[in-house]
């Protein structure tokens, strides 16, 4: 891929990637910290991050960018604002789990145009840029063909804060699982958007997440030739973390059963004709 802002990012995640696995070589040494009930930062974390920042600063010192640990930094008024999560599945991470990514995303006003995901563990190169499709190491990917619920394999997120819809939540699940072949829940939704982008899963849905989470996700999805919103159908996901994500066919599908949008109504069968 040509773009200078996917070679940056390459380059950036890849030094991320050496700090997460010296820390990954002896996980008894990690220094870990609550930021809020089960959310954790790690010495890891910010190692990684302090990396792709530097690296970011570098190549484009007038761009801003928005960090999970830091917050944003750089300039105020930039159109350019990097999107990081330096390990999106940290408490995969802690546990020697290996699923756990590091995302960047590049946005221009407010719209994602590039986006890489490198799996660390697996050392996988998820990589797109706006209008040029997307990457799986170098090599073309698109969302699977699946059209039938009753064989899809469906990603999504578990509630984990305090005050998070539990039950809603658990509603929308029995709904997906008793049409589906299966559903994962594997603990980073980076690579679970991804995944979809790689035809992987078929489809993905989750609340409560924030823009480094799903920013290089939901940019791969579209380029893969999937589909995302939020739960309501509309264009704010990035705003609201509020998802989902499929091919188009089991988008359809799946929006209905854990969105705020109604299922259409079955067309009427059309009456037989009399007898005569």
């Amino acid at each position: 891929m040509s773009s200078p802002y996917i070679a940056v990012a390459v380059k950036a995640a890849r030094r991320a990637a050496s700090e997460i696995s010296r820390a990954a070589a002896d996980l008894d040494l990690l220094e870990v910290e609550n930021k809020s009930v089960n959310d954790y930062v790690t010495n890891a974390d910010r190692a990684a991050e302090a990396a792709i920042v530097s690296c970011i600063q570098q190549a484009f010192p007038r761009h801003a960018i928005l960090t999970e640990e830091a917050g944003r930094i750089g300039p105020e008024k930039s159109d350019y604002l990097w999107i990081v999560d330096p390990i999106d599945g940290t408490l995969n991470f802690m546990h020697g789990v290996p699923q756990y990514a590091v995302s960047i995303a590049l946005a221009y006003r407010g719209e994602v145009v590039a986006a890489v995901i490198y799996d660390v563990a697996k050392n996988e190169l998820f990589t797109a840029a706006k209008g040029e499709g997307a990457f799986l190491d170098n090599r073309r990917i698109r969302v699977s063909n699946t059209k039938d619920m009753n064989r899809a394999l469906i990603g999504t997120g578990f509630p984990f804060r305090r005050g998070d819809d539990f039950k809603g939540y658990m509603q929308s699940f029995m709904r997906v699982a008793e049409r589906t072949a299966g559903i994962r829940r594997p603990g980073s939704a980076a690579l679970d958007l991804a995944w979809v982008a790689a035809g992987r899963y078929d489809g993905f849905w989750e609340s409560g997440l924030s823009k480094w989470d799903i920013a290089a996700g939901g940019l791969m999805v579209l380029e893969a030739g999937g589909l995302i919103t939020d739960l309501e159908g509309g264009e704010a996901w990035l705003e609201t973390g509020r998802v989902c994500a499929g091919t188009p066919r089991i988008f359809a599908q799946l929006l209905p059963l854990v969105g705020k949008i109604k299922a259409p109504a079955p067309k009427a069968e059309a009456a037989e004709p009399e007898a005569k």
